[in-house]
């Protein structure tokens, strides 16, 4: 009993260390040259990273039985890449064949290929199924410790600091686009993907303590 409770344990380390690490790659095509504007994504083609000029891309949460989609603009069909507990990956198209292999210098960049929505500095983008698998019952109490400086408490939520004694540090709530009051309601298992913006100016003065928005399936899908 010892023995399989460790190695659930020693499972759960893997899975939550992919969960926090950047996946760093570069895409290729069959001569070796860079290829920009391919788009990678994981389970949800709406939530995908942009290769660069120079063939770069970051993702976050990717797990390491995930399955990598690149999708480029002459093709129809996406290439379809195993992950195969890969933390990094430089990926070569051909015509029909794709080639790939991990790149352990990649991984040294932390976060420098992330961009968009992956962008740790202002946003967070983090699965339905990270949250799922806090073992947690609602989206707040999910995303504890999930997101660098976004403090959950008895004293109400904050993710850029307290601004002022006088009035409230809590940002504001969307789902699917719409502002909401709390997340009371929302079953984990229905979320999409949660972004956590620490500049939400797009929203106003409304977004001075920044935003946690909240994406559906159903809502996603729609898009």
């Amino acid at each position: 009993m010892k023995r399989f409770i460790s190695i659930l344990l020693s499972a759960v380390c893997v899975v939550g260390a992919f969960a926090d690490e950047p996946f760093n790659g570069m895409v290729f095509d069959s001569q070796g040259a860079p290829v920009k504007g391919a788009r990678i994504y994981t389970r949800n083609p709406a939530r995908c990273a942009t290769s660069d000029k120079q063939g770069r891309f970051g993702l976050t949460d990717v797990q390491p039985d995930d399955t990598l989609h690149v999708k480029v603009k002459k093709r129809k069909l996406p290439y379809v890449v195993p992950v195969a507990g890969r933390k990094s990956m430089k990926i070569y198209l051909a015509d029909e064949n794709v080639r790939s292999e991990e790149d352990e210098q990649l991984v040294s960049y932390g976060y420098g290929f992330v961009k968009k929505r992956e962008s740790t500095g202002v946003r967070n983008g983090i699965s339905g199924e990270t949250l799922v698998r806090t073992g947690q019952r609602d989206v707040l109490s999910a995303l504890k410790g999930l997101v660098p400086g976004l403090e959950i408490g008895s004293g109400g939520v904050t993710i850029r600091g307290v601004h002022s004694f006088m009035l409230s540090s809590e940002p504001l709530y969307l789902v699917d686009g719409v502002v909401v009051y709390d997340f009371s309601g929302i079953n984990l298992h229905d979320v999409d993907h949660v972004e956590v913006l620490k500049d939400a100016s797009i929203y106003g003065s409304r977004g001075a303590n920044g935003a946690i928005l909240v994406y559906t399936k159903t809502g996603a899908t729609k898009k």
